[in-house]
């Protein structure tokens, strides 16, 4: 039946199709054929029809290449089709032999079955003929070369054969000139040139011709050549040979260097016109070239390669003389060599379908392999015939030229775990040759070891908002079973995670144990996830055990800072009110802001945009604390507006912006608290109101020291230069040293106690304590214990956990201390 596929129009038929059956197994042919250049994944024929498998058998049964024979064509497992996976090149694959076949073996388990498959390659019109050179000079005498004289030219190579092959030769129009052509044994085309009239040296020295060498192909293709005809003075005798034809029989494998034949032509001339020079002339092919060399001084014809009656079976060396004359004269040869076959293959055994473990209730008769036995020689050379060791529970038998390895006994596992057997294949030739192979069956027995994880348990990381897809970690596991029963599958326990499926979280390859996200993870809802997976062999019946993985998701900076204070618009705009007379030091607000991340991703910093046109006023970088930098003068607008940007230190860093509106008034009226509402409202627990009273004791006893120490330390001093004035005992910096420091109490929203700080105001300040939700106005009363000190700024380092909101910077002259 014939069938044909497009896009490069294959074709492709079942020759033959023969069905064997004998003792369990099957041996079948099948011959298709089909143009080299065809496209991948071209179908070539569905081998499961053609072979009378159903549709629903063809997974079953398993049909399959041998593997080392898978190069050019696959099997679909799933229909059985024959298609082409790899480009086909019949040159490359068969060179110039005019059929190209490939030999491979069909292979079809439960039961096994095997069958021969030959696939024909036919050759299309790829290659254009061409002449190992472009240009080719003929030297002609004018006086002794008279028309009808030939002169052979070099025959054009196309690597396509058949039709497809060199059809013909043309000359271009002249009239001194014409072209004969010529066949050889083997069917190639021979151009020779031929002169038509005699040559006049006088009229014309030179004559350039172009050799043009067609194919047959669809469309042809061709190839030139440009030859140049010189006429020259006389030399009027050629070299002759004694024969024109030589033919002689070579045994294959004769020595290296060996000489077979010594030429011997004549030239009635004398001097140089006799001398003779022996050469291969261009029809000679290259692989003769290759396998023979001529010494051109005496004519020996010596073998330079190995010379396979299996390659080629014959050569044909085409000879010519030339003598010294001028112009040079030459005669022509052909030397046929016929290859006679030795015995110097020994049979090649090959074993395909085998089975190298059988189970050990295997009944008598059970094909455990199939055998080829090939000799490449001919005659009784490739005539085989196969042994088997023995003391073994198995036996050869023999049908149509396949050999199959049958059990012939009862197997017992506990007695004999494996087997070697040895085959041997010998030929008929004299002296005979063999070979030997040896085959290992091993016999199986029941699925009893569990898969086990290499790793206790399984720790992997991923970055939150990572794509869908990305790989977590690779379970592994081992089985020390064998075949089906260690060939493991992995998958996720169920379990339910927030409530979704486990299977919604991530997804593991059952192959390889690769894990990956079936999600994008968010740190700021989920830090660590944990699962189960589970392992199973594929024995019968299946054994598991299951590990458990961690999963971590590392937190990145995915969420700019939120304004928590002041209470703000949707569009992040603040408004405050400061009276007109605040000096330096003045604070206008504290903005408090958070950070959903976590880490350097949650650390914030508080930055005054174009703060050149807003000198006025500064911002904490970490505080958040906007102040007055200067007094207010007449001449400032009654209304300032401060665009601050609050950024984390994450990478890249989000940033939110803030707009301060400040509204400048002649006095700000604000409702006094009471100290008993104060009380009242910040609601402390009796615990807290304890550590603070402790706190302050402590912050006093701190003071005290530092200033005892400082005192000694100036009256040191003194004592040494009393021209300098020292530390803060004079001027107005001899108040006391209790009077420079201040309390300011925090509050939470809910009115509850936030944290204190207790600070060294700058001299000249009007001591204002800066506060997150308490009233501007207490600022300037019931909280104002000391008078300010002067004290070299002092640095105060972030603290551990990241905390922004607890974080303290000294401004000049300023000390904190902060009770949380």
């Amino acid at each position: 039946m014939d069938h044909r596929s497009s896009p490069k129009a294959c074709k492709w038929q079942v020759a033959h199709l023969f069905l064997l059956c004998s003792w369990g197994w099957v041996s079948g042919q099948l011959r298709y054929s089909i143009v080299e250049e065809s496209e991948p994944r071209t179908i070539v024929a569905n081998v499961a029809q053609d072979l009378g498998v159903k549709r629903s058998e063809i997974f079953h049964r398993r049909l399959h290449f041998e593997t080392e024979k898978e190069t050019y064509f696959s099997l679909n497992s799933e229909n059985g089709a024959l298609i082409v996976k790899d480009r086909i090149d019949r040159e490359s694959l068969c060179g110039s032999s005019p059929h190209c076949l490939l030999q491979l073996e069909v292979v079809a388990e439960n039961p096994v079955e095997i069958f021969s498959l030959e696939i024909e390659i036919l050759d299309i019109n790829d290659n254009s003929p061409t002449f190992s050179s472009n240009y080719r000079n003929i030297k002609i005498s004018e006086v002794f070369t008279s028309p009808g004289a030939q002169f052979a030219l070099e025959s054009a190579e196309d690597l396509d054969v058949g039709v497809n092959g060199v059809s013909q030769y043309i000359l271009n129009a002249n009239p001194y000139f014409s072209l004969s052509v010529k066949n050889r044994k083997d069917g190639t085309l021979i151009p020779q040139l031929i002169l038509e009239k005699n040559a006049d040296r006088e009229e014309k020295t030179q004559h350039n011709l172009i050799l043009t060498a067609i194919d047959g192909g669809e469309p042809a293709r061709s190839g030139t050549c440009h030859i140049i005809v010189i006429v020259l003075d006389i030399n009027d005798n050629p070299p002759v040979f004694s024969q024109s034809v030589y033919k002689f029989s070579l045994k294959e494998n004769p020595p290296l260097h060996s000489v077979i034949l010594i030429l011997n032509a004549t030239d009635l001339d004398e001097g140089e016109n006799g001398e003779i020079r022996y050469y291969f002339d261009d029809h000679t092919s290259k692989s003769a070239r290759k396998l023979f060399d001529l010494n051109e001084q005496n004519g020996e014809i010596l073998v330079k390669g190995i010379l396979d009656f299996e390659d080629i079976h014959f050569y044909e060396l085409y000879i010519k003389s030339v003598d010294k004359g001028t112009p040079p004269l030459e005669g022509n040869c052909l030397i046929h060599i016929d290859i006679d076959d030795v015995n110097d293959n020994a049979p090649e055994i090959s074993l395909t379908s085998m089975t190298n473990i059988i189970p050990e209730n295997a009944a008598f008769g059970t094909v455990v392999a199939f055998i080829n036995v090939r000799d490449k020689d001919s005659g009784k050379n490739g005539e085989v015939k196969l042994d088997l060791s023995p003391n073994v529970p198995f036996k050869i038998r023999y049908n149509q030229n396949r050999y199959a390895l049958v059990t012939d006994g009862n197997l017992d596992r506990e007695e004999t775990s494996q087997y070697t057997i040895e085959l041997t294949a010998s030929d008929l030739g004299s002296p005979p040759l063999y070979s030997k192979t040896s085959v290992t069956l091993s016999v199986s027995d029941i699925n009893d070891n569990a898969p086990v994880f290499t790793q206790s348990t399984y720790n992997a990381f991923i970055t939150e908002n990572s794509d869908p897809g990305t790989l977590l970690c690779t379970v592994s596991a081992t089985d020390l079973d064998e075949v089906v029963n260690s060939d493991l599958v992995y998958s996720t326990v169920e379990s339910q995670i927030d409530g979704s499926s486990v299977s919604s979280f991530v997804y593991i390859h059952s192959s390889d144990g690769n894990i990956y996200a079936q999600r994008s993870f968010d740190y700021e809802h989920i830090q660590v996830l944990q699962i189960t997976i589970k392992v199973e062999d594929s024995g019968s019946p299946q054994l598991s055990s299951t590990v458990p993985v961690f999963i971590f998701i590392l937190d990145t900076n995915d969420n700019p800072p939120t304004l928590l204070y002041p209470e703000h618009s949707e569009d992040l705009i603040v408004q405050e009110r400061i009276p007109k007379s605040t000096s330096a030091g003045y604070l206008v607000t504290k903005l408090s802001a958070v950070d959903l991340d976590s880490g350097h991703n949650a650390w914030l910093f508080f930055t005054l945009i174009d703060a050149i046109n807003y000198s006025s006023f500064q911002v904490s970088k970490h505080t958040g604390e906007v102040r007055t930098v200067r007094g207010l003068q007449e001449t400032e607008n009654m209304e300032q507006q401060l665009v601050i940007s609050i950024s984390d230190q994450g990478n890249p860093p989000l940033s939110t912006t803030v707009t301060v509106l400040l509204s400048i008034a002649d006095e700000v009226v604000v409702e006094r608290p009471k100290s008993g509402d104060f009380l009242t409202n910040s609601k402390p627990p009796s615990d807290m109101t304890l550590y603070l009273i402790i706190s302050l004791v402590a912050i006093s006893l701190v003071s005290l020291v530092t200033f005892m120490i400082l005192l000694v330390k100036c009256l040191r001093k003194d004592s040494y230069d009393y021209s300098s004035s020292c530390c803060f005992l004079g001027g107005s910096q001899s108040k006391p040293y209790t009077d420079q420091y201040q309390p300011a109490l925090y509050l939470n929203t809910d009115g509850t106690l936030k944290y204190m700080e207790v600070r060294m105001v700058p001299p000249g300040s009007q001591g204002q304590s800066y506060q997150t939700n308490l009233p501007p106005a207490l600022e300037q009363q019931d909280l104002h214990f000391w008078k300010p000190l002067d004290f070299p700024q002092l640095n105060v380092a972030k603290p551990a956990d990241n905390s922004s909101e607890l974080s303290c910077e000294n401004e000049p002259g300023q000390v904190r201390t902060m009770i949380c």
